[in-house]
């Protein structure tokens, strides 16, 4: 798994800027009822770019390990994640079974119901090779071109206002956040009447891990709105099993070329990425940070 975790950071690499900072060291980073921010966060101009990086929604601000008020600029801290506003989520629900995103310009499905009987759980459930042709002959809002997503699509939807449910052993879930909008998307947790955790909440990409994992399985990432991570997943049975696992699944449609970067080298210690709008330094600190 670390192998896989490694992968994540290379894929997710323009996205890192803007989600990991305001995290701390909470399990439960983006929780609502955290304090709020003493200083008015500033919003970043984004211009129009082809890959749109969605804000976090992250509205808490951390020391080392807690909840803090926001620092002033110059005090210990300032520069937090909660601090800055970039492409912040924007969604209109269409009134028909999908969602547009009005910061990518994707059209998402707005439901893992997959079987259309109005409840979220294990029947709704495909696996990985299910959830790639499931979208054969799918006319959903009027439109046939509906897709799996990327991770770096997927990704774009997490809302890390939600607080991580991995460690809550109860069965109500009506006082947990998910990582995703509830106002525009439906969302289940896992099925317990057939034995899952609440944590079995994972949707299916079309992103592939470059080698294997788990005794040399090809494995998927998959993003959990339940808890907020994304993780590696074989696509076929896991050992043991017979059947493949099953996923959720939240099908889009728009550009395909959503997530693809455009770096280039200035020749200053500093890389570009025209995609994005967005300029990296080119090195990491070279050595650990507390």
């Amino acid at each position: 798994m670390k192998n896989v975790m490694a992968a994540v950071g290379q894929i997710l690499v323009t996205f890192l800027f803007v989600a990991l900072d305001g995290c701390g060291g909470s399990s439960s980073s983006g929780d609502l009822s955290a304090e709020p921010a003493a200083v008015t966060p500033t919003t970043v101009q984004a211009s129009a770019q082809a890959f749109a990086v969605v804000d976090t929604g992250q509205t808490a601000c951390y020391d080392a390990g807690t909840v803090i008020t926001c620092p002033a600029e110059g005090a210990s801290f300032f520069g937090k994640d909660a601090q800055f506003i970039r492409e912040p989520f924007s969604f209109t629900d269409n009134g028909d079974g999908t969602v547009s995103d009005n910061v990518t310009h994707q059209m998402w499905q707005q439901s893992p119901d997959t079987n259309g009987d109005g409840s979220i759980d294990a029947a709704d459930k495909l696996t990985y090779a299910e959830a790639l042709s499931g979208t054969g002959g799918l006319n959903l809002g009027g439109f046939h071109d509906w897709r799996l997503p990327t991770i770096k699509e997927l990704y774009s939807l997490i809302d890390f206002r939600g607080s991580d449910s991995s460690g809550y052993e109860g069965t109500e879930t009506s006082g947990l956040i998910p990582f995703i909008d509830t106002n525009y998307f439906d969302f289940g947790y896992g099925d317990l009447s057939v034995g899952e955790r609440l944590i079995d909440a994972q949707i299916a990409s079309a992103t592939k891990y470059v080698s294997t994992t788990m005794n040399g399985n090809e494995t998927m990432f998959g993003v959990n709105f339940a808890d907020g991570r994304i993780k590696g997943y074989p696509t076929d049975p896991m050992p043991g099993q017979t059947k493949g696992k099953g996923f959720y699944v939240l099908y889009v449609r728009g550009n395909s070329d959503y997530g693809v970067n455009d770096f280039s080298y200035n020749g200053d210690g500093t890389v570009s990425d025209s995609a994005t709008g967005l300029m990296w330094a080119q090195d990491d600190s070279g050595a650990g940070m507390n």
